[in-house]
């Protein structure tokens, strides 16, 4: 496998999906991930109509692409009634409804906090040292059974600021501390003007807004060579 089409953050944009779908009948790509943060934005805690848009398009978006999902902090809050910024306590059934159908209309392996494909690992936030040396209690040893292990964990790990949900290796030089040193990772949560490459992490946090509703980032998406670490825009490779 090599070529991954990447959706970022969505944040209750369901056009995203029908974009994202537009792109993908033109291209040739070996498999689909979500990045997470599905829900919340700006000012929308009561725009009821909008969560269930966005969490039934992404539902479909999904099935349709046997596509891999990465939990985020956003999507997690509700999961797990811990609030944060843009956590809408009125919006909570709602977007319960729409992960419980996502969990049980969906191949369980495609859900995860963390995803593997060849050499890149694809999360909402990164994993980082620090996490794993934490709450793996220092025995790292196989790297798949240390993954298996973190896709088990609770909120009472995962609700951590250094968490795949939470982390923010751009920052500080972090992203010289991710975990494992050999691999390319891929992550959300931050978001950035332009896909940003730091070493072995690529942020694509594009499509996030500021709270006057204009886009922070460019909102394109990028496809990945898992094998190779590398990138490109995935309009610039549609036929």
């Amino acid at each position: 496998m090599a070529k991954v089409f990447v959706v970022p953050d969505v944040h209750l944009k369901p056009w995203i999906f029908e974009e994202a779908g537009t792109l993908l009948s033109s291209l040739q790509c070996d498999r689909v991930v979500l990045l997470g943060d599905l829900v919340d934005d700006w000012f929308c805690e009561k725009d009821y109509k909008l969560y269930r848009e966005t969490l039934r398009s992404a539902v479909d978006f999904i099935k349709e692409q046997d596509a891999l999902f990465c939990y985020g902090n956003h999507d997690l809050s509700y999961k797990w009634e811990a609030e944060e910024s843009g956590y809408s306590p009125s919006a909570r059934e709602v977007v319960l409804e729409g992960l419980w159908e996502l969990e049980d209309t969906v191949r369980e392996e495609n859900l995860a906090y963390i995803h593997r494909i060849d050499n890149t690992l694809f999360s909402h936030a990164g994993l980082i040292a620090d996490f794993a040396d934490e709450y793996l209690g220092g025995e790292l040893g196989d790297f798949d059974e240390a993954l298996w292990e973190i896709n088990q964990m609770s909120e009472n790990e995962m609700w951590q600021d250094d968490s795949p949900i939470w982390t923010r290796p751009q920052y500080y030089e972090g992203y010289l501390n991710l975990y494992p040193e050999e691999f390319f990772q891929v992550v959300g949560h931050t978001p950035v003007r332009a896909p940003q490459q730091q070493g072995r992490l690529l942020t694509l946090d594009t499509f996030s807004t500021m709270p006057n509703g204009n886009p922070i980032g460019d909102q394109r998406f990028v496809i990945v060579d898992t094998i190779n670490g590398s990138w490109s825009y995935a309009d610039e490779e549609a036929d």
